[in-house]
């Protein structure tokens, strides 16, 4: 998977072990390597963010008014 990933292997063990020392570039690299980049951009995309949508629309105005509007 190092080789894949052409990362070094104690870079991978460093993953494995749930290191936070590792640059998101190693993370990524691997992820790649396992085909799994889609899943990636699907974490990133606040499409898909449920509360984040949610408190969003409860910051929404509840109702807009054009004052310009017939003038």
């Amino acid at each position: 998977m190092a080789a894949r990933a052409r990362i070094s292997r104690s870079t991978l063990y460093r993953i494995e072990q749930g290191n936070p020392g590792v640059s998101m570039s190693s993370y990524t690299a691997v992820i790649f390597a396992l085909g799994l980049l889609d899943h990636l951009r699907d974490a990133f995309d606040a499409s898909h963010d449920v509360v984040g949508l949610g408190l969003e629309a409860e910051n929404m105005p509840k109702n807009i008014v054009n004052k310009h509007y017939g003038s």
